[in-house]
């Protein structure tokens, strides 16, 4: 069974996200999300996407189609803004917490977007993100550069199919490097009985001759 990734373009239809002159996230993130899945289907992953279009749908519907999907993972992508243009820069990955799979992934990601040029702000938890909180699967949202910082538009402009490779290269490894799932053979349980403690050798052993007479398996423990 192929792999399957939910791709979310934040924001959408009567949600721009973040805008910055006539640029709009949901702009952004729709057509990178389109090129990140791409390449992940050139590479035998199977992917379907939150909206197609330019469509709202809130973040708990979001989280509930990758549910519905049985999706093995779920990368919602956004841009990043702050009141102050010009004021911050980088990328960043969100998730509900900083550990197991998504947090490598996240990690992973954050790399190959930093040797694009990104300034690389790191992983950040953020528990109450609906589409982080409600989602099944390992789940990361990507902020892929501040939308109202001109030197990260230049970037995501001139590096835009280089920067769907870094994110689908870094969901591609991640999936690689991930330790093979092992049988867990259960230890078996030992249930003993006790029937009674003597001081005297000679009773210990006739209660364990009988016992062993009605088929049971016993020994004799000395402390």
């Amino acid at each position: 069974m192929a792999y399957k990734v939910v791709i979310d373009a934040g924001h959408g239809g009567s949600d721009p996200g973040a805008t910055y002159g006539n640029r709009f996230e949901k702009d952004d993130a729709l057509d990178l999300s389109f090129a990140v899945g791409n390449i992940l289907e050139e590479n035998g992953i199977d992917v379907e996407y939150t909206r197609v279009d330019d469509v709202y749908n809130t973040p708990f519907e979001k989280a509930t189609m990758a549910n519905n999907a049985n999706a093995d993972l779920l990368i919602s992508i956004h841009r990043d803004s702050v009141p102050t243009p010009n004021s911050r820069e980088g990328i960043s990955a969100l998730v509900f917490n900083d550990t197991g799979f998504k947090a490598q992934l996240a990690r992973n990601i954050n790399s190959n977007l930093e040797a694009l040029g990104f300034r690389n702000n790191g992983v950040i938890e953020r528990p109450n993100l609906v589409v982080l909180k409600r989602s099944k699967m390992p789940a990361v949202l990507l902020e892929v550069g501040f939308i109202n910082n001109d030197n990260d538009n230049m970037i995501f402009d001139e590096n835009f199919t280089d920067i769907a490779k870094a994110i689908a290269d870094g969901i591609i490894e991640s999936i690689n490097i991930q330790p093979a799932m092992t049988m867990q053979v259960e230890k078996p349980k030992l249930y003993r009985v006790q029937v009674g403690a003597f001081t005297n050798m000679d009773n210990a052993i006739r209660l364990e001759n009988t016992l062993r007479r009605l088929g049971y398996s016993t020994f004799i423990v000395s402390s």
